[in-house]
């Protein structure tokens, strides 16, 4: 059976999707009133309506005349349907949304050269043009940057950007700003890459207006969405063999199948097609016209399953056509995939997304959560679940399925952090109530104000961020084994990540930003409850009155408890030592701070215990602990080597 590690309940108060005087969502609407800015980075979730904020946005700025034309590129031809034609009109808007067929690269037909359509589009007198990202590259590096002035440029799915050099886009997008007048808005609904390279340096993307709409915002505004799971189930041997376990198909499901490359892969993805499809039933036909496969479970319901494994490009294209024009909740009950239907794909009828193996980038896991996560009458609830291979204590694959196992959860760590309501924790003084505003704001005892605009503006819109670079980093993920020290991860371990991430920060700053970070991932997995007029919350299965909440008692807890526990409860004991005795020949290296860090607590266990810490203990803390003293034995030797 699965386990959830996040369950998050959304009101349903419908916000999300209800509009202005104009025809704007909230989140539009957000959008709309920061058009005059030059450059804006608009943060949101998928099915949020980015596409239609970019047109109110664009025909404002060619309103107001700030620029002459806007250009719009997309990562693939295949999301450009989102930028089709729009009548604004008639919801109240001053201008409709049109494009003029000659200049909508993403459609099939027209000039055979992208490029020189763009070229003769930035000579014309028109005013939109649509294309891809690679397009708008090769324009850009034919034509010149000065074309470009007066120009909005529109970037969609802006995390394909990258502040590495050798990043083409990134590198259009600084001389856009260095050597232009050109406005640049860019869109994204995940703002996070797995090679953990920023999108955009500090002190470029310090000249953006953000715009953020949070997925928490998104969910709870839907009209039926009232809840989102978040799981794992572990299994042995092949993942076609438990594929039943976790393949309800009574629910609208997308199945990602794992990269060939992978470890969960047989190395024959049609063989798992098949395998999968044999599980559910029968096929009884196939749709000529569509490639719909149509399968007769045993109880004679007909499932109807979509396969995009599939690369024959004639029977892919009829699938794709057909899914792209979806109007009933009976059209299709099952997608089966591996590299397709993530990024851009909408299924609004979909209930469960199944993804078996673990996937490196924390953007491809929220692009697949999103694929659940559209509001639609067939559904309350939303589930995304992880099938991944539980590690073999005797295979001598175990260390990389293990580290894959612990970034497939730090990532849903993560998704909690994104998906769950914000807090906002500000320090407690004598004759403050500790909570306010029903539990969005809680008061903490010894909590440091940020003393600076900076940290101000990091604890209030960057947290996000930042977890994404903890929860991504190697020392941290081996974290949620439990091998490592409580008050080493939240006072050494984050501590060094901040100052990775924004080093002009002073040690002050730095502390008020890791207090802030530490209390919002402790307390974002806490349940709060009312009783007798007062509230309580639970903190490692205790409750206590959130009066008595202060700093030092949220610095005792491990941020990553609740992933711990549920590798416990799902794992017998003999695999989940493996583990952590895997974890100890390759986690996180020995520093002269964690040792120094450790060393009371080696001298005050062998005051307790009259002996001195084992490294073949069972206790992961004690093994720690021994290899602190072994550690700090190493550097008194090579110390005294150096005085001889």
């Amino acid at each position: 059976m699965s386990e959830n590690i996040i369950h998050v309940e959304y009101q349903a108060t419908g916000k999300t999707t209800a509009v202005n005087e104009m025809g704007m969502r909230e989140m539009q609407a957000k959008a709309y009133a920061a058009s005059l800015s030059q450059y804006l980075l608009l943060k949101a979730p998928p099915a949020s309506g980015k596409s239609r904020a970019l047109m109110f946005v664009a025909l404002e700025k060619l309103k107001r005349k700030q620029i002459s034309k806007i250009i719009v590129a997309v990562p693939e031809r295949s999301i450009g349907g989102s930028f089709k034609d729009t009548n604004l009109t008639e919801h109240g808007f001053h201008s409709d949304w049109k494009i003029k067929p000659s200049y909508n690269l993403c459609v099939p037909g027209g000039e055979s050269s992208k490029v020189t359509a763009f070229g003769k589009f930035l000579d014309s007198s028109e005013e939109i043009i649509l294309c891809t990202h690679s397009t708008l590259r090769f324009a850009f590096e034919k034509y010149g940057a000065s074309k470009f002035n007066n120009c909005l440029v529109a970037i969609d799915e802006f995390h394909h950007v990258s502040a590495n050099y050798e990043s083409k886009l990134g590198e259009l997008v600084r001389m856009l700003i260095d050597s232009t007048n050109a406005h640049i808005l860019a869109m994204t609904g995940s703002y996070f890459r797995g090679d953990g390279i920023p999108v955009l340096m500090p002190e470029d993307e310090a000249k953006f207006y953000k715009v953020t709409y949070n997925y928490y915002e998104q969910l709870n505004g839907y009209k039926y969405l009232k809840s989102l799971g978040i799981g794992f189930h572990f299994y042995h041997g092949k993942y076609v063999d438990a594929i039943s376990e976790v393949l309800d198909t009574d629910k609208k499901t997308i199945l990602h199948i794992p990269n060939i490359n992978s470890g969960e892969s047989t190395k024959d993805k049609y063989i798992e097609v098949d395998t999968i499809i044999d599980k559910i039933g029968e096929i009884v036909s196939i749709d000529p016209n569509t490639n719909i496969i149509s399968v007769k479970r045993a109880d004679n319901k007909i499932i109807k399953v979509a396969d995009l494994v599939n690369d024959n490009p004639v029977d892919r294209e009829k699938t794709i056509a057909f899914l792209r024009n979806v109007t009933s909740v009976d059209d299709v009950d099952l997608i089966i995939a591996l590299g397709m239907a993530k990024e851009g794909f909408d299924w609004a009828y979909c209930e469960h997304a199944l993804t078996v193996g673990y996937r490196g980038s924390l953007t491809e896991i929220i692009q697949i959560i999103g694929r659940c996560t559209r509001d639609s009458e067939n559904k309350t609830h939303a589930q995304f679940t992880n099938l991944i291979a539980e590690p073999d204590a005797d295979s001598d694959e175990v260390i990389e399925a293990v580290n894959n196992m612990l970034k497939a959860i730090s990532a849903s760590l993560l998704m909690e952090q994104v998906l769950a309501p914000n807090f906002s924790f500000k320090p407690k003084r004598d004759g403050d109530e500790s909570s306010e505003d029903g539990t969005s704001t809680i008061r903490i005892n010894g909590l440091r104000e940020p003393s600076s605009k900076r940290v101000r503006n990091i604890v209030e819109s960057d947290l996000t961020d930042l977890k994404a670079n903890i929860l991504q980093d190697p020392e941290m993920v081996k974290s949620l084994s439990g091998v490592v020290d409580t008050e080493v991860i939240n006072r050494v371990l984050i501590p060094k990540i901040i100052m990775t991430k924004y080093p002009d920060l002073t040690d002050e700053e730095v502390e008020e930003v890791r207090e802030h970070l530490v209390a919002d991932m402790v307390i974002r997995h806490s349940e709060v409850k009312n009783e007798n007029d007062r509230r309580f919350i639970k903190l490692v299965d205790k409750f206590i009155n959130i009066e008595e909440l202060n700093i030092d008692l949220i610095d005792s807890i491990n941020p990553f408890q609740q992933a711990f526990e549920v590798l416990s409860k799902n794992m017998t004991p003999r695999v989940l030592r493996s583990i952590q005795e895997c974890i100890a020949a390759f986690k996180v290296n020995m520093t002269d701070d964690e040792a120094i860090y450790l060393w009371p607590k080696i001298n005050e266990f062998c005051k307790i215990t009259r002996r001195q810490p084992s490294l073949d203990a069972l206790d992961p803390h004690e093994r720690r602990l021994a290899e602190a003293l072994v550690y700090l034995r190493q550097v008194r030797r090579e110390q005294m080597k150096k005085d001889e």
